[in-house]
């Protein structure tokens, strides 16, 4: 063979690998452009089937009623967390009717064909051990009335009439075998009465017989820790419908045990209405009950609780004609939050600061952990002032911020962009007569200005606070707020007078507030000028100087009033109104349950025969209205909801992907190692931009912090910057709530500034020492940093990938093992267009393989390379 034929042959294995290599690769900034929240992910459900209701006649004919052609659809089933929220939609149902004001728990029964929704143990797979599978002895309902009926027979012991149930469950007592003695279940079998009980059965085994509230789980008693997540959802005339559906870890519900390593599944079981078997001779009443077809006309609600067809409602849930029709969505669970320190005995490394940064930190840590190479990651949640603080003190190895902060020591700190999220006022509001949720709110800087300066009156008890007497009791009585957000109940509640908010310092308060600074009618409105509508500053607020780290309560109104309760607990209103709380996270659990941290509830206490003032009760469903200060991360993750802001004059930006990245476009870098700065005056310009836009940073020392710590720093800089920036659910991925940093788009320099920022905290030169500038940052595999088989700290002298040695490294502390206990794998990346293109790789692989044998026969070798 020539030399000119071969080097045709390697010129065309060159470029069918070069095309290969172009397929698979994927721009980042396109990636970025094209996240679509409305997009299902690779992980979402899908499923439909068809529903029929059958008769059947007393001549053995039968009559079906027409089909219905139900989807059912969630968005998110793997790596969940623990009060985590999916949404869950269908579409094809049959049309509700007597719609209930709280369809959750047993207030949601006394409906009609509503959807139920439920959280079991087990899977739909016929191939498991029975225990593993999914029955409606493994659902969670939170009370007796949703899974055992008592009624009189030949009445409305509808169930007892299912043409597809077992003769066994359609005796007078039926359920569990064998039946609980009256001893233990007085009420359960009491002649001529029909009891159906459907027992739960735990995670560890034990049966709870469900025929009374002493015969169900603990989770399940009155006045538990969580509210019921179980609903029975309301279907919309055209036969759709949508809830946010919270899963329970058995971190959160012992007794249903769901966590990584056991199986659940969400039910959803569409009531179509029981299909009936061959009426009696003579019929009886319960033949009646089972063909009933409902007494509310569809959309209609059920305000006062009347009574509905069984046969019709949520509360057969489990009998045999309705649970045929559920649709079984299998969900897992991520690692729990104490995973690291249970598989991984060596002491964690310890960064600390931004609770902005907490749920990519959730998913960052197994990634740490369970990996030998690299050190044990831990985020130590503070305002960002304590955690600078502790790194430069050195009391920290590093610190996460979201913003410049004053030096006070003589070491040089840099700034490594880590993750691109934000803050969001967040809220749970329900559209009047019973309509649902709101989901379009619109703020602007005056209104959250009025909130802050606590200028809402609360209630009747504000009325006599000197200087805003003539002010709206709460927000939903504002006329501007109103003009925004047409169509909400102007009802006024206590909890409409304030934006639950943070007691401490925060970087996430002064860019809030830096927000408003930058609004000209809502700095007037601070100064002293009335809105539109007369309104004006609480007068402890006035001129009050902004932006500021920190909020403080500097009202000192105590209320004047004959209330018993009151007059033995004196306290400034105003402040209980506000109750701000320490972490972002309480308050983002305080919205997900609806329950205000107003602290005006006065109740007496018949042990110490005093009266006392605590926290008001959750608000009923239909009725809600809060607002809270939640971090990006948590609102995803909970299925908050985010108002959107106003910006340019009219123009009302809401937190997602788009208005991210505006924001970002936005920012300037002073000098290098510096945080990069949003000016909300350019933001206050923007008809796009989102002005809660924050950059987490991972600020370390550059100069006189331990070469060991230097390393780990290093590391997980280039670690979050590459594999973190991926979006996923999984170990070691980006969940939702952040916008991913880029090695190209807008995200560039972002990304680049990280990775210098490494390079000089690994480096720990004196002024007096060159900086290299040749040699590349590696930011694969793991990041670029060393080999640190002992926590991440370098011993072995290897000098880093792409890094010249400058000598041994130091060896690593005593304190930590040399080695990581054996791990779980971390999860799995995919990839769609890889997993595509794999046909193609291997086919090339074999061509590959084919020319090179024909070269080493034609062509001898010139010898060894």
């Amino acid at each position: 063979m020539t030399r000119r034929l071969r080097g045709h042959l390697c010129l065309l294995i060159g470029l069918l690998t070069m095309l290969a290599g172009g397929l698979l690769m994927v721009n980042p900034a396109q990636a970025v452009q094209q996240r679509d929240p409305t997009t299902k992910s690779k992980d979402s459900y899908r499923e439909t089937k068809t529903l029929t209701r059958v008769f059947t006649n007393a001549d053995g004919t039968t009559y079906s009623f027409p089909s219905k052609k139900v989807t059912v659809t969630a968005d998110e089933t793997t790596n969940l967390r623990g009060r985590q929220r999916i949404l869950i939609s269908w579409s094809g149902a049959q049309p509700s009717g007597g719609r209930a004001s709280n369809p959750y728990g047993e207030n949601g029964l006394l409906q009609e064909y509503p959807v139920v929704i439920m959280q079991c143990r087990g899977t739909d797979d016929p191939s498991l051990p029975k225990a593993k599978q999914v029955s409606p002895q493994t659902c969670w309902t939170a009370s007796v009335a949703q899974r055992s009926q008592i009624t009189r027979s030949g009445s409305d012991a509808a169930w007892t009439h299912d043409l597809d149930a077992d003769p066994a469950d359609k005796a007078r007592v039926s359920g569990l075998k064998p039946f609980p003695a009256a001893d233990k279940c007085p009420t359960a079998d009491i002649e001529p009465y029909a009891t159906r009980l459907t027992p739960f059965v735990t995670a560890k085994g034990a049966t709870f017989a469900a025929c009374d509230a002493n015969n169900m789980p603990p989770e399940a008693a009155v006045g538990a820790a969580f509210p019921p997540a179980e609903l029975a959802a309301f279907t919309d005339a055209d036969g759709s419908g949508s809830v946010q559906f919270e899963v329970r870890s058995d971190v959160e519900n012992e007794s249903l045990g769901c966590n990584h390593d056991v199986a659940c599944s969400i039910v959803v079981v569409p009531i179509n209405g029981l299909s009936c078997d061959q009426p009696s001779s003579p019929a009886t009443t319960a033949d009646s009950a089972c063909r009933k077809g409902g007494r509310f006309a569809p959309g209609s609600s059920n305000f006062t609780n009347d009574g509905v067809d069984q046969a019709v409602s949520p509360s057969l849930w489990w009998s045999a004609s309705n649970w045929k029709n559920r649709f079984s969505i299998p969900i897992t669970f991520g690692l729990p939050p104490d995973a690291c320190d249970i598989l991984d005995p060596r002491p964690p490394t310890g960064f600390y600061g931004s609770e902005l940064l907490a749920q990519a930190a959730l998913q960052w840590s197994p990634a740490y952990c369970l990996n030998k190479s690299r050190f044990k990651f831990q985020l130590n949640q503070m305002s960002d002032e304590a955690g600078w603080n502790l790194m430069e003190s050195g009391g920290g190895t590093a610190a996460e911020v979201s913003s410049e902060h004053d030096l006070r020591g003589t070491d040089p700190v840099g700034y490594a962009p880590t993750a691109v999220t934000g803050f969001s006022i967040g809220y749970a509001i329900d559209r009047p007569d019973n309509a649902g949720e709101f989901t379009h709110l619109k703020l602007n800087a005056r209104l959250i200005a009025k909130l802050l300066t606590q200028s809402y009156l609360g209630s009747d008890l504000g009325r006599q606070h000197p200087g805003i007497e003539d002010n709206p009791l709460a927000i939903m009585n504002d006329p501007e707020f109103v003009a925004l957000n047409p169509g909400l109940s102007q009802i006024s509640q206590e909890a409409g007078a304030t934006l639950l908010s943070l007691a401490n310092s925060s970087d996430v308060i002064e860019q809030l507030t830096d927000y408003i600074a930058h609004d000209k009618t809502a700095m007037d409105f601070i100064g002293g000028k009335a809105d539109p509508w007369g309104m004006v500053v609480n007068p402890a607020y006035k001129d009050i100087s902004m932006p500021t780290s920190e909020w403080p309560l500097l009202d000192s109104y105590v209320p004047e009033t004959e209330n018993t309760c009151r007059q033995e607990n004196p306290a400034v209103y105003f402040t209980q109104l506000a109750a701000p709380v320490t972490t972002m996270r309480k308050i983002a659990e305080a919205l997900l349950d609806a329950w205000p941290n107003v602290q005006t509830r006065c109740e007496y206490d018949q042990s110490t025969q005093q009266y006392k003032l605590g926290r008001i009760d959750r608000q009923s469903f239909g009725s809600r209205f809060m607002l809270g200060l939640v971090s990006l991360g948590d609102a995803a993750r909970y299925g908050l909801r985010s108002a959107a802001l106003e910006t340019a004059k009219g123009a009302y930006v809401a937190p997602d992907d788009a208005g991210l990245g505006a924001a970002i476009g936005l920012t300037k870098q002073q000098s290098k190692y510096q945080p990069f700065t949003l000016d909300q005056g350019a933001v206050k310009r923007s008809t796009q931009a989102y002005p809660g836009t924050m950059v987490v940073y991972t600020a370390a020392r550059l100069q006189n912090l331990d070469q060991g710590d230097a390393a780990k720093v290093a590391q997980f800089i280039r670690v979050s910057t590459s594999e973190g920036q991926r979006p996923g659910s999984g170990n070691g991925e980006l969940p939702d709530g952040y916008l991913p940093i880029r090695s190209s788009g807008i995200t560039k320099p972002l990304h680049a500034s990280a990775l210098a920022v490494a390079d000089a905290v690994e480096a720990q030169r004196s002024p007096a020492e060159p900086q290299p500038t040749d040699q590349p940052t590696d930011t694969a595999g793991n990041g670029g940093a060393p080999d640190t088989s002992g926590g991440g700290v370098p011993g072995s002298g290897t000098p880093s990938a792409g890094k010249p040695s400058d000598g041994p490294t130091p060896s690593a502390s005593p304190s930590a093992p040399a080695t990581a206990v054996d791990m779980p794998a971390t999860q799995p990346v995919s990839s769609t267009v890889a997993g595509g293109m794999l046909p193609l790789l291997l086919l090339l692989g074999g061509l590959g393989l084919v020319i090179s044998t024909g070269l080493r026969f034609f062509v001898r070798p010139r010898g060894r390379r």
